[in-house]
């Protein structure tokens, strides 16, 4: 008896802590999608609901000349999509060739990666931003494709390493028997077989630039050249342009296409996780 209350008990708490969560995770974007449809630009609102709705900011984002939203769009989604591209390209062929080849230094490198991966990316901004003064590569968007895509192994290779490991080596000697190289098992073998694990990468570095402020702020000066992030900053940033609703909107429009994705792919995402942290 005083196990069942106990489990009881436990289960009421968990369910406690659950909603708890779930009311912390979900009410600040619920502020933020209902603000989007409130009249004016203040932050401050009497009550959740707005008293009335308008769809004056989502028409003021394509019209105004001031905030470029579709100019600031399409740099973002060209930025994220060849960081994306050769990010994902860059941890596969990293994380295959510690999966399936013994090398000297092997350990040494999964450790690099490890020890690498633990620290915070802004703490190599200043560096990273004396480089890419050097090469006169400030100010453009080839500057963050390049950090982008060269920083994906870092957060990804033990992740896709351990999918790979997964992977039976039976199927590569069985393919060099019949006379497959090493770059056509990779490709016809080993990639079918790890559409869960690049949906996993492609997601993860699809998100990551296109939310990214901090290094797009240091590195992209002029507002033409601008991501949505820099752009929405701008929108806040000084007093005489406070406008908190039109930011709102922006955000929704910004988190759209984030969330089809993840509510297509779910199955695959969670898949490539779970298997990539199956084995290590």
């Amino acid at each position: 008896m005083g196990r069942k209350l106990a489990n009881r008990l436990r289960l009421i708490v968990s369910y406690i802590v659950l909603v708890i969560l779930a009311v912390c995770a979900l009410y600040p974007a619920l502020w933020v999608v209902l603000a989007s449809f409130r009249p004016g630009k203040s932050l401050y609102s009497k009550t959740l609901i707005p008293e009335s709705f308008t769809l004056e900011h989502y028409r003021e984002l394509f019209t105004s000349n001031t905030f470029m939203f579709t100019h600031w769009y399409m740099n973002t989604l060209k930025i994220a999509l060849f960081s994306m591209i050769f990010g994902v390209l860059l941890t596969l062929l990293t994380s295959y060739a510690v999966s399936r080849f013994r090398f000297r230094a092997r350990k040494t490198a999964l450790s690099t990666i490890l020890v690498l991966g633990m620290f915070p990316g802004f703490m190599s901004m200043i560096a990273i931003f004396l480089l890419l003064k050097e090469l006169n590569l400030l100010d453009t968007h080839m500057a963050l494709i390049i950090v982008y895509a060269c920083g994906a192994p870092l957060g990804g290779t033990l992740i896709a390493k351990g999918f790979f490991d997964t992977i039976p080596r039976s199927l590569d000697e069985a393919a060099r028997i019949d006379g497959a190289s090493n770059f056509m098992i990779f490709r016809k073998i080993i990639l079918p077989l790890s559409r869960p694990m690049l949906t996993y990468m492609a997601l993860t570095q699809f998100v990551g630039p296109w939310v990214d402020f901090i290094f797009a702020r240091l590195i992209l000066r002029t507002k033409d050249n601008w991501t949505l992030a820099v752009g929405l900053w701008d929108i806040v940033n000084t007093s005489q342009n406070s406008n908190f609703t039109l930011f709102a909107a922006a955000s929704v429009f910004i988190a759209i296409p984030i969330i089809i994705l993840f509510i297509f792919l779910q199955r695959l995402l969670v898949d490539g996780l779970t298997s990539g942290a199956s084995k290590g």
